[in-house]
Formats: C-alpha cells, structure tokens, sequence
C-alpha cells in the first residue's frame, strides 16, 4: 500500500488537519494502490499563507535565480526518471512505453523549454513613450487532470516559476502520486519555503476552494468543461484570473492525396495513445467519400497492430481507462453509436481475455452523421467516427461545426492545399501529417476548448500581469 497522507506547504510535508482519505485505485488491477489525504479548508489556507508569504521575495527573484531552480528541476525529474514511469504506469495504467515515450519525456520537456524561453524572455522594454514591465500576477492555484500526471502539472509548475509566481497544486486525485514525486524534486531543488504547495483532495473542497479564495490571484485549470464553468463563476466573485484547458473533439481531415496507410494510422494513433483519453486527440476522422472503402479496409486491418493489455507486458499499446467510471462513461457512448452509426470494430465490453481492469475494446464507427452524439461529445476513451465529405469546403465546415476548437490534423501532400486546411480549421493547434510537438509552441484551444495558452513563452506570460510606467527615469 502506498499510503501518502501528507500536504507538502511551506516547505514541509505535513498532516492534514482532517481525517478522510482518498483511495488510488490500479486501473489494470482493480486493486487499491494506496491512499491520500483528502485536503480541507484549513489546509488550503495554510498554502494560500504560505504563497502569500513567499511572493515579495519570490516575485522579485532574478532571472538567473529562476533558471537554476528550473535547470535543478529538470536534473532531479531525470534522476527519478523510472520512478516516475513505474508511478505514472501504477496509477493511470499507461503501458511503459508510453509512460517513457509519452508522461516522462512531456514533463521534463517542460522544464527544460522553460529554461530555454527564460533565457531570451524580457520582463522590461523601453518602448518610447513609456517602459512596459511584466511581472508576477500573484498567487496562483494550479489544478491538473489525472489523464497526463506529469505533462500538465509541468507545464503549469515551469511556467509559474519562471515568472515568479508561487503556486498552489492541486493535482487529480486518481492520479496523484507522480505530482508528490515532483514535490519532492521541487523540494530538493532548493525554492523558497513557500514558492510551491500541494495539496491533495476532492474539488468539491480544495478545488472549489482555489477557484474562490479570495486570496489567490489567478487559476490555471485542466479538465472538463463543466468544471470550467464552474470555477469561471467562482473566480467572478473576486475577478481573479483564469486560464482554462478544457476539452476537444478534434478532427482528422484525409484529403484526396493522403495516402491511406498513413492516414489510417494516425487515425489509429490519436485513439490509442492513452486509450483515448486524450483532450486533444483527433476523434472524427473526414475521409474524401471516394476513399471510404479502402480506407474502412486499411484502418480495420491494422487496429490489431495496436496491442491492449496489461500495461506492463512488452509490446502494449494500449492500457486500461483511469476508472470505472471512466468505462461506463465510454461503454455508454459505444451503445449510443451503435444506434447511430455502423459499428465497424470494437463494440461494448471488455476485450477477450482481459476481464479484471477497466479495458475497453478499441472502437470505430463509420457512416456518421457529423451532427450526432458520438460526432459532437467527447466520449475521452478509445472511440473514434469515420465522416466522409464530397468536397474539400464540406470537410471543413464539418470540422469546425463543433463547439470545441483545441486541435485539428491534416493528412495530404499537396503543400498548398494542405496549408489552406490548417488555415482554415478553428482551432489552437494544428499537425500536418507527421509533425513533431515543439515544446515552444502554445497550447490551448477555441471556444469551448479554453481560455490562454500553455508551453513556452505563452506559458509564462500567462503568470505575469502587465503594467506601463511613464516618465519613466533613466538609469
């Protein structure tokens, strides 16, 4: 059992001042992996003292200080480098290629881009008529989803101290174990007592609770949209700031030029890392209608080339969902689809052989109106629509008539026609064919998809407030 009932404020790990645990459950084994503390009030009030505290010093830390924080951040995240894979495959049931490939290497990515934009980041320019200065928004409370346990807890955490904000994390509660191991890295790094907080809990209570306080300054929230919303009208009340990375329902656009075999990977691809469970995976898949026979073909002809199974065995694909809740959730959204569309592969129930762990069998449907539940919902599991379009407007209509705008994928050669369609999707990030993720570049969506921006130097400005002096003296 692994019993983590401590908060980690002012520089401390601490008992919580309740009694109530959280149990982490082992989504491959059903069995109880260990428990956490579930947060209360006076815990979170501690952290907010203990920010608070912190931020005259904190805000006003030199560049240079904060670039060795983030360089000895970065060393001890690689120092525990299998720890953390060996975690993040305990409680989210990531096979460990992808804990390796995907969690480790995102969130160390983080750390070390946001050395690289501190490096060339300016807090102050003289711009004639008056001096622009960025700094610290404040108190920040970060709270991050349980689908990437290190991907979006760093990306927050490298950011907010870059710009010399000191942080409140609350991290997912299914998932909690990967963010005390960065606490711990963090500690051992050597920021002020107080720069950097955790606590774990419910959102009902520490969740809730950031999003109101009245003296945390801004909030950096990761999940769903109905969350979103919620912490939106609690953050009213004080008028703090709010960036919000909410969900997705992306699309794949194939045009006629694409090859096949490519296409229906990355169709493949954007369901079965993570088992889906992925805000910004591409999960309508626009197919020219002249394509749609040779591509139904290739797709099913390689989806048993994408392994699910038990995330520790080699040469797994594809893990167990986070919970079973999470199983319902798809399990319903697959009986709604095969009402409303051609079930091509795939369908409700668990996958042969693997009865015990929340495993769903990877799913795809074709003949799909762009305009039903399973086209318009994120279902956030291994479920993707096959849409086909007539003409090349009609695919992009389609693809933007959705209330969400996170991402979008385009799959073709032509070199105009496919900068045309990245032009043309409404959405806050793009990748044509096989495209590398650059670390520098922003994430976020449109729409319903969010508010502001995380990566790089975007992420860093999200924790910085502006203010023109004029008249200012010179030096």
């Amino acid at each position: 059992m692994r019993n983590q009932l401590k908060h980690y404020i002012n520089g401390e790990w601490i008992e919580s001042t309740g009694s109530e645990t959280i149990e982490v459950i082992n989504p491959a084994t059903e069995e109880v992996l260990g428990k956490i503390s579930s947060g209360t009030e006076e815990d979170l009030d501690k952290a907010v003292k203990a920010a608070r505290d912190a931020f005259p010093s904190f805000s006003r830390s030199t560049k240079e200080e904060r670039i060795q924080w983030l360089k000895k951040i970065a060393e001890g995240y690689e120092a525990r480098k299998e720890e953390l894979i060996e975690t993040m495959t305990d409680e989210l049931g990531a096979p460990l290629s992808v804990s390796e490939e995907v969690h480790y290497h995102m969130g160390l990515g983080h750390f070390k881009q946001a050395v690289e934009s501190l490096e060339d980041f300016s807090f102050s320019e003289d711009r004639g008529g008056h001096t622009l200065i960025k700094e610290s928004v404040g108190v920040s409370g970060l709270i991050t989803p349980w689908n990437f346990p290190t991907n979006q807890t760093s990306t927050k955490i490298a950011s907010a101290i870059a710009a010399g904000s000191p942080v409140i994390l609350k991290p997912a509660s299914k998932t909690p174990y990967a963010a005390m191991i960065l606490a711990e890295i963090i500690d051992e790094a050597g920021l002020p007592k107080g720069a950097f907080n955790l606590v774990n809990g419910t959102g009902s209570v520490i969740g809730n609770g950031i999003s109101s306080h009245p003296d945390i300054d801004f909030v950096s929230f990761t999940g769903s949209g109905s969350v979103g919303e919620k912490i939106m009208k609690n953050a009213a009340e004080t008028i703090k700031k709010v960036a919000l990375e909410l969900g997705g329902k992306s699309p794949v656009i194939v045009l006629d030029d694409a090859d096949v075999e490519e296409a229906a990977k990355t169709a493949l691809s954007n369901i079965m890392t993570n088992t889906g469970q992925v805000c910004s995976a591409g999960t309508r898949v626009f197919i020219p209608q002249s394509m749609k026979d040779s591509f139904e073909k290739k797709i099913v002809d390689l989806l048993p080339t994408f392994l699910v199974g038990d995330p520790r065995k080699e040469g797994i694909a594809t893990g167990p969902l986070v919970s079973k809740d999470q199983w319902d959730t798809v399990q319903s959204y697959i009986e709604k689809g095969e009402k409303e569309a051609t079930l091509l592969a795939g369908g409700t129930g668990k996958p042969e052989g693997l009865e015990t762990g929340y495993y769903a069998k990877p799913t795809i449907f074709t003949d799909v109106s762009n305009d039903s539940v399973i086209a318009q919902e994120e279902i956030f599991g291994p479920v993707t629509t096959i849409i086909t379009y007539e003409n090349l407007e009609e695919a992009i209509d389609m693809a933007n008539d959705t209330v969400y705008g996170l991402a979008g994928y385009v799959v073709g050669k032509d070199p105009e026609t496919v900068r045309y369609v990245a032009s043309s999707i409404k959405a806050g990030r793009i990748k044509i064919n096989d495209a590398k993720t650059d670390f520098n570049g922003p994430f976020g969506g449109y729409k319903q998809s969010g508010i502001g921006r995380e990566w790089g130097d975007f992420g860093i400005e999200e924790f910085l407030e502006i203010k023109s002096v004029h008249g200012m003296p010179s030096s």
